[in-house]
């Protein structure tokens, strides 16, 4: 095996309109490898001019580690929720450096950090008020520790399946305008059909 790391290309077409859904899709999916032994990074590109190709970019230390992800089940999960929206096209895998620094297309910017905070504090502050309003009262003599095991328990659990989701979907267009302009382009092309070559 080698052990240069290693790039992965994975070329998807994305249906028309549903670009915002694969872009959280795949960023989802590349915070699932962050975690994986052999992960350097990854990132996802857009073709722009209106193009339904997309890319999604992930390299490892290695062969094996690249190979661990693709085989894996969880991989095949994420392929699964996908297949209403997208459509694989085709993967290119490169070994060493060169593809890693080189590309015809740029990654969509992540949201500025000050968007991310306020994002942030609007999750977490209404479980907060409303476990500690709610809750804490009824817990008062219990030990310390527990009472906040209990509101740290409470409140992550409401932020990551109830919050949070509303919230992404709510404030995308405000998070990635970058991803609502190419959209745009899509939705313009689609409406004024194929320019012709010259």
């Amino acid at each position: 095996m080698d052990s240069e790391p290693v790039t992965v290309t994975a070329a998807y077409r994305v249906n028309p309109g549903q670009e915002s859904e694969f872009y959280a899709w795949a960023i989802a999916m590349l915070n699932v490898t962050a975690r994986l032994p052999g992960y350097l990074g990854g990132g996802v590109l857009g073709s722009g001019q209106g193009s339904a190709e997309w890319h999604v970019i992930y390299r490892f230390d290695r062969e094996e580690s690249a190979q661990a992800w693709e085989y894996s089940l969880e991989r095949a999960r994420w392929a699964t929720r996908a297949g209403t929206f997208i459509q694989e096209t085709g993967v290119q895998r490169t070994a060493g450096l060169k593809n890693w620094f080189e590309g015809p297309v740029r990654p969509l910017p992540p949201p500025p950090k000050w968007k991310l905070w306020l994002v942030n504090l609007s999750a977490v502050f209404p479980p907060v008020l409303i476990f500690n309003v709610l809750v804490i009262p009824f817990l008062g003599d219990t030990n310390f520790l527990l009472r906040t095991l209990a509101l740290c328990l409470g409140v992550t659990a409401m932020v990551t399946w109830l919050v949070m989701p509303r919230l992404q979907m709510l404030l995308k267009k405000w998070l990635y305008p970058p991803l609502q302009s190419i959209r745009g382009r899509h939705k313009r092309v689609a409406a004024n059909g194929p320019r012709s070559r010259r």
